[in-house]
C-alpha cells in the first residue's frame, strides 16, 4: 500500500505527464493540421492574402504581355456576391477555387457564393513531388491507347478536390469551378481529374481563368446569336486538316437545320483562300457576330507572345497582334481555336494559353491543350455546337460535349458520325479514322474553356 506522500508524488507526476502531453499537442496539431487552422484566420486577413494572391496573378500576365491590365479591386467579399448574382441568372451554383504551387507547399483557396473563403495549405505536396505528378498525368492523358490505372490523375484530384470536396462542393450543391492555376499546373487538364471511378467532368462544369479580377463576369444567354466560322484543310508549313470542311458544315448544321426554328443561328463561313485574316476583320467590323470559329492550327510556344499563332491561310497571327483585331464589335462572347496545340511544361506557353481570351479581349475561348486528332476535333466541336445556346452556359455545353464522347454517345456506325442529335455522314477521307475510340481523355480532356464560363 501506497503512503499518502507516494500517492501525492504519483499524481504529481501524472498531472505533469498530462500537461507535458497537451503542450506537445499543442504544437504538434497544428502543423499536421494546418489547413484547420488556416480557416480560422481573421476575414481581413484572408482578403488581403487573396488579393495579394489577384495582383501576384495579374503581374504575372502583365510581365508576358508587356501592357497594364485591369486593376485588382474585386475582393472575396465581392467575388462571392458575383458568383451569387451569375448563379441566379444562369440557375448555377458556382465557385472558384485558386490553385498556387509555392516554394515548399501547394496553396488552394476556395470561395463560394455563400460567402465562404477557406485556405488550405498543402505541405507534403512540395514543388519536385507536384511536378514529378503532374508530368505522370500528362503522360496518362495524351496516350490514347494507354488504359493503366491513372495514378497522377488520382493523386491530383486527392490533393486539390478532396479537401474541399465533402464539407464544400457536395454540401453547397456546387456544380461549376472556375479554376485559377499558378505556374507549374498551367498546362494540366482539369476535367480529367480522377477520384477513381469517375472523371471531374462528370461532377462539374469546368473552366481556367487567369485571375477573377480579369475576367468578364456578366452574363448574356447565347440564345438565335451569330457564328462566323472560318478554317483551313491545307497548309504550306503544317500538316493537312482534312475535316475541317466537314468542320464548318457540322457547326452550322448544328446551330441551324438541327434546330427549331426559334433556336437557330445564322452563320457565315469560309475556307482554305476564303480563310484571311482581312476576310476576318471584314466581317467581324461588318457584323455583329457573337461566335468566332477558327478551324485551322494554333501555337503556343515557349518565348514572348509573338512567338505563339493562329495560322490563317495567308499568314500567321501572332498572339501579340490578336488585339488588333476588333473582336468587340460587338463584344465577342466566344472565340474557339479547334485545332491548338501547346507547349506543356513551359510556363510562358501556358501562361499564352491561359491568357488567350484576355489578350484578343473576348469574353471566352475555347482553345486545346494538345493536339488531337482531325476526327476527334470534329467529333466533339459537332456536338459542342449542339448544346450551346441550349444550356444556359459555355461552360455545361462544352461538358455535354465531353460527356457523351466519354460515354460513348459520340461515336461512329455505318461510315457516319453519331452526335447527340442526328448523324452526319463521313466523306470517304474520313471514314477510316471513325475506328478511334472517343472515350479516351486523349480525344476531350484537352478542350478547355478559358476565362468567363457563363
Amino acid at each position: 500500500m501506497l503512503s499518502p506522500t507516494s500517492k501525492r508524488t504519483k499524481h504529481i507526476i501524472l498531472f505533469l505527464i498530462v500537461g507535458f502531453s497537451l503542450a506537445i499537442a499543442s504544437v504538434l496539431f497544428p502543423l499536421l493540421w494546418s489547413d484547420i487552422t488556416v480557416a480560422q484566420t481573421p476575414a481581413s486577413t484572408i482578403t488581403e492574402r487573396v488579393l495579394s494572391m489577384e495582383r501576384r496573378l495579374e503581374e504575372e500576365f502583365e510581365d508576358y504581355f508587356g501592357e497594364d491590365l485591369a486593376t485588382v479591386t474585386q475582393t472575396p467579399a465581392d467575388i462571392s456576391q458575383i458568383l451569387k448574382q451569375v448563379g441566379v441568372e444562369t440557375q448555377t451554383n458556382p465557385a472558384v477555387m485558386w490553385v498556387i504551387p509555392k516554394q515548399d507547399h501547394l496553396r488552394l483557396v476556395l470561395i463560394t457564393a455563400r460567402g465562404e473563403t477557406i485556405e488550405r495549405e498543402l505541405f507534403d505536396v512540395t514543388p519536385r513531388v507536384l511536378k514529378r505528378t503532374v508530368q505522370a498525368f500528362r503522360q496518362e492523358v495524351s496516350a490514347p491507347n494507354r488504359r493503366g490505372p491513372m495514378v497522377g490523375a488520382r493523386q491530383l484530384y486527392r490533393w486539390i478536390i478532396e479537401p474541399y470536396e465533402a464539407d464544400y462542393l457536395e454540401a453547397e450543391g456546387i456544380d461549376t469551378i472556375l479554376f485559377c492555376l499558378g505556374k507549374g499546373i498551367r498546362g494540366i487538364p482539369m476535367t480529367a481529374l480522377y477520384d477513381g471511378e469517375k472523371f471531374l467532368v462528370e461532377s462539374y462544369r469546368v473552366s481556367r481563368i487567369p485571375a477573377f479580377n480579369l475576367i468578364q463576369t456578366d452574363y448574356q444567354p447565347l440564345e438565335k446569336r451569330q457564328i462566323l466560322a472560318m478554317g483551313a484543310s491545307e497548309f504550306a508549313a503544317h500538316e493537312p486538316l482534312p475535316a475541317v470542311p466537314t468542320e464548318l458544315d457540322a457547326i452550322l448544321w448544328s446551330l441551324d437545320t438541327s434546330r427549331r426554328m426559334m433556336d437557330r443561328w445564322d452563320g457565315q463561313t469560309f475556307l482554305n483562300q476564303d480563310f484571311t485574316v482581312d476576310t476576318l476583320r471584314e466581317h467581324i467590323e461588318a457584323n455583329p457576330f457573337d461566335v468566332v470559329h477558327l478551324a485551322t492550327h494554333a501555337e503556343f510556344r515557349p518565348g514572348n507572345p509573338s512567338q505563339s499563332y493562329i495560322q490563317f491561310w495567308d499568314r500567321q497571327l501572332g498572339l501579340d497582334q490578336t488585339g488588333t483585331v476588333d473582336w468587340d464589335l460587338p463584344p465577342l462572347e466566344l472565340l474557339v481555336l479547334s485545332a491548338c496545340r501547346t507547349a506543356l511544361g513551359d510556363d510562358t506557353a501556358e501562361l499564352g494559353f491561359a491568357g488567350l481570351a484576355l489578350k484578343a479581349g473576348v469574353k471566352s475561348a475555347i482553345a486545346s491543350l494538345w493536339y488531337v486528332s482531325d476526327f476527334g476535333t470534329l467529333a466533339l466541336m459537332s456536338d459542342f455546337y449542339q448544346h450551346l445556346g441550349v444550356t444556359t452556359t459555355k461552360a455545361a455545353a462544352l461538358r455535354q460535349a465531353q460527356l457523351n464522347m466519354l460515354h460513348g454517345d459520340v461515336r461512329v456506325e455505318d461510315n457516319q458520325l453519331v452526335l447527340s442529335e442526328g448523324k452526319i455522314v463521313l466523306p470517304p477521307e474520313l471514314q477510316s479514322t471513325g475506328l478511334e475510340d472517343l472515350s479516351h481523355p486523349f480525344y476531350w480532356a484537352g478542350f478547355t474553356l478559358i476565362s468567363s464560363p457563363w
